[in-house]
This record gives structure tokens, C-alpha cells and sequence, in this order.
């Protein structure tokens, strides 16, 4: 079935079709590697993972970058603090980036580049956007100049002046324009600097998506994706100069924004405190969980994240693995699993995953009802496409068991069964409070009894 997604650019949603059917481009803004990222920073990379495995099964091959930017002046203050190079800082943030996202049962990218590794190629396009009349050097800096530019603010749909005001730019007595943006900045002995034609200096934040995608991607590629907060004016300057350098070739065919995360019905910052680490919420909270959450929206709205919600979510997940467990029985069919017809229609609805979460409650309920092979498979196939039901059922029920003595736990419940089987049910009652008291949950059912550890 055909895939349809909303563009940004032209505000409607349109029918996929990527320039190179054997080759489907994707990009996707990364972090700035200079502390933990807080669980907004998540939504991104678990909602396009979602499309880039919807791709994958429509096309032959998809190419899929996700950058990691480790040049910024965030990094170099964090450095300067602690005495160590920028490296120090990057190396450690990004490999904890990687993890958290892996943990969250993100696919890792085809290309990952690093901004310090394509200095090169970031050189080299300032000098052609220079050549053409683009850009300019002034004090050592060398800066796009917006009004070279006529389609600047197509992307975000606001006039430069309403732009300029909103975007707090900076003013400076070498811009010619005041929206003018950096490209290249000069660098003090203590800062990380590259020679250039125009000094020791290093890049500006836009330039190094701009190289990056063109590097691994070409000049034109499908699907660029990010924060809804990226559109201006970091991707509105990305199209710009990549237009530009590029001798006005479309940049990317498709823009994709994720909307915000909330936390409680506000904006979470800094100020507020209410900053939500993933790697704080993965110790605290099944990763999976936190998945779910994040694919209940629909992703160009925003979600708002609450203790509730996480509630909701393990509770939705705890019902379906519950299913698969009471199904452990049932053989799997053979060969790869199906994806069910209604999960990829949602999908291929503009990445619907709300619709699609819905779907495979109805496949539980079905899977419940009729307990057959076929059944089971297309709960597990659709789970698999959205990232879901990835582990055995009893990994999912005795998860946070680290602190419990299991063979304590089956010990007690085998000598409860011997009780009940002699009719002492005084004796398999104490049992059941000497669990209770242990942190312990145990379900009666028909293929026995269950046990999983109790979640605060």
C-alpha cells in the first residue's frame, strides 16, 4: 500500500515518492553531545526509527543518517570547565547516547558522521557559497547572507523581520543584515579550531548538516526530519545554504517535525526543573514503556509526559505480554513474521501510530479469543514494526527482580502448592503474605502459578 506523509514545506500531506526508488535518503538531526538527553530528545529517534523500518519494507534500500554534533560552544564550555578536550566530553556523551537510544530499541543509523570529521567538506561549501555570492568574510567570521536568498522562510512560513525578532539573533557591527547567519567563527587559543582560509576557526551549527547530508546523502535527499524546534532556524538555514551551495537544487523533498514533549501540561526547561533524563528513566522505568509513551501520540503533536502516562503504558504492555504468555504453547508458524494489513495502514497514514497502537489491541484481544498461530504471529508481527513485544514474556513479568532471590521465591511457591494440594490453605495463605511481604506478585492461572516482582 502507499505511503503518505505530511510535508512540512508544503503543509500537506502527500503521496511518498522518493527521487531514487533504489535508494531512499533520510536524515535526521542528532544531538550536541555535551551532557545526558533528556527524554524530549527521544521522541525524534523513536518516532523515525518507526518510519525508517516502514521504509525498509517498501524499498530496496534505505540510507538513513543521524548526526552527532561534538563541535559546539555548549561543549567547549563544558570542556573548559572541567580542563579536558572537547573530546573528553563528546566521546563519553555520545557512546551514552548510543546506548540509551539502543536500550530504547532504536535501530542504529546507517551513517552516524561527526561534525569534527567533515571539516573539510564544511570548508569547501562556504567557499563555493562565497564564490556565488552567498556568503561573505568580515572579521574573521564568515557569515550567509539571507538576502542572496529569496525563498528564505519558506519552511517555517513567517517574513524575515517576524523571524529575526523570534529568533533572538545576534547582532553584530561585521553582519551586513542582521538575520545573517554564521557559517564560520573564528576560534580563541583555549576553544577547538580548524585552519581555514579565513583562520584558525570553527564551524557554525547549520553549516555541519548542511556537509554532512550532502557527504553521505547527495545534494538532494528524501525525507530531512527533526524537532519541530529545529525549523527555524536550523533547518530554514540548512535549506538555504544547501540550496545555494548546490546551485539551487532541492535540498530535501520532505520535512518531517516531531511535536514537543510536555511534562505535566508544560514546556520542560531547565528553569523549571522538570528536565527528565533518559538515562535516569531507563533505570527507573522498562524501556519499552517509555517506547510506547513516545509512539502514543500522533508525532506531529505535541505529548504531554506524566507519572500517569508511564502508568498507562506499562499496564497496556503487561496486558499484551500477558496474552503471549498464556500463548507460550502455541507454536510459532514458519518463516518471518506477517505484518498485519492494519498496522501498516496506520502507518502508511502519515506514520499513525496511535491508530496502529489501537490496531494491536485489537490483534491482543483476538490473539486472547482464538489462541491460534496465526493469531499470535500477527500480534508479534505487528508489535515488531512498531519496536514493541521485543522480549519473552517472562523477561518482560520479572524485570526489576535483580534485589529478589528467585530460587527463594520458586522454593516458597512450590511448598504453597503442596499446601493447597493438602487442602492447608491456612499455610498457603501465610505463603502468599511471606511473597507479599518480599515484594512479590503471584497469578493463579490455568498454566500455573506466575510471579513478578512488584512495581512501586
Amino acid at each position: 500500500m502507499p505511503i503518505s506523509l505530511y510535508n512540512s514545506l508544503s503543509r500537506r500531506t502527500e503521496p511518498f515518492a522518493p527521487l531514487d526508488p533504489e535508494r531512499v535518503t533520510v536524515y535526521l538531526c542528532g544531538p550536541t553531545v555535551y551532557s545526558y538527553v533528556h527524554i524530549g530528545n527521544a521522541r525524534g529517534p523513536v518516532v523515525f526509527d518507526v518510519l525508517v523500518r516502514l521504509l525498509r519494507r517498501h524499498y530496496p534500500q534505505v540510507v538513513y543518517a543521524r548526526n552527532i554534533t561534538d563541535v559546539d560552544d555548549k561543549i567547549n564550555t563544558a570542556a573548559l570547565e572541567q580542563g579536558v578536550p572537547i573530546s573528553a566530553i563528546t566521546d563519553r556523551f555520545a557512546a551514552a547516547y548510543r546506548e540509551d537510544m539502543a536500550t530504547l530499541g532504536i535501530a542504529p543509523p546507517d551513517v552516524e558522521p561527526l561534525a569534527t570529521a567533515h571539516i573539510g567538506e564544511i570548508i569547501a561549501m562556504i567557499q563555493t557559497l562565497i564564490a556565488s555570492g552567498h556568503a561573505y568574510a568580515a572579521e574573521g567570521h564568515v557569515l550567509f547572507d539571507v538576502a542572496s536568498y529569496a525563498a528564505y522562510g519558506a519552511l517555517s512560513g513567517r517574513d524575515t523581520e517576524e523571524m529575526i525578532a523570534g529568533a533572538r539573533v545576534e547582532v553584530a557591527p561585521y553582519k551586513k543584515n542582521a538575520a545573517d547567519f554564521v557559517l564560520w567563527k573564528p576560534s580563541t587559543p583555549e576553544l577547538p579550531g580548524w585552519d581555514s582560509p579565513w583562520g584558525r576557526g570553527r564551524p557554525g551549527w547549520h553549516i555541519e548538516c548542511s556537509a554532512m547530508s550532502a557527504a553521505h546523502l547527495g545534494e538532494t535527499i528524501d525525507i530531512h526530519a527533526g524537532g519541530i524546534d529545529l525549523q527555524f532556524p536550523h533547518h530554514e538555514n540548512e535549506i538555504a545554504q544547501s540550496t545555494c551551495a548546490h546551485g539551487g537544487k532541492t535540498f530535501a523533498r520532505w520535512w518531517m517535525h516531531n511535536g514537543m514533549l510536555t511534562f505535566d501540561g508544560r514546556k520542560m526547561s531547565k528553569s523549571l526543573g522538570n528536565v527528565l533524563h533518559v538515562h535516569q528513566l531507563l533505570k527507573q522505568h522498562p524501556p519499552e514503556a517509555l517506547r510506547l509513551l513516545l509512539l502514543r501520540g500522533h508525532y506531529r503533536q505535541p505529548l504531554d509526559w506524566s507519572d500517569n502516562a508511564i502508568a498507562q503504558a506499562i499496564s497496556t504492555l503487561d496486558g499484551w505480554y500477558r496474552v503471549l504468555r498464556d500463548l507460550e504453547s502455541v507454536p510459532m508458524i514458519e518463516g518471518a513474521l506477517p505484518v498485519p494489513e492494519s498496522i501498516e495502514a496506520a502507518l502508511c497514514d502519515d506514520l499513525n501510530t496511535p491508530q496502529a497502537l489501537a490496531e494491536l489491541s485489537v490483534l491482543a484481544d483476538t490473539a486472547r479469543q482464538s489462541g491460534t498461530p496465526a493469531a499470535k504471529a500477527a500480534l508479534l508481527g505487528g508489535g515488531t514494526l512498531l519496536g514493541l513485544l521485543q522480549q519473552a514474556p517472562e523477561a518482560w513479568f520479572q524485570r526489576g527482580t535483580d534485589g529478589v532471590d528467585g530460587a527463594r521465591v520458586e522454593a516458597l511457591l512450590e511448598e504453597r502448592r503442596a499446601a493447597r494440594a493438602a487442602k492447608d490453605f491456612a499455610r498457603a495463605d501465610a505463603i502468599r503474605a511471606e511473597l507479599t511481604a518480599m515484594g512479590v506478585v503471584i497469578e493463579d492461572g490455568a498454566q500455573g502459578t506466575r510471579w513478578s516482582v512488584a512495581k512501586a
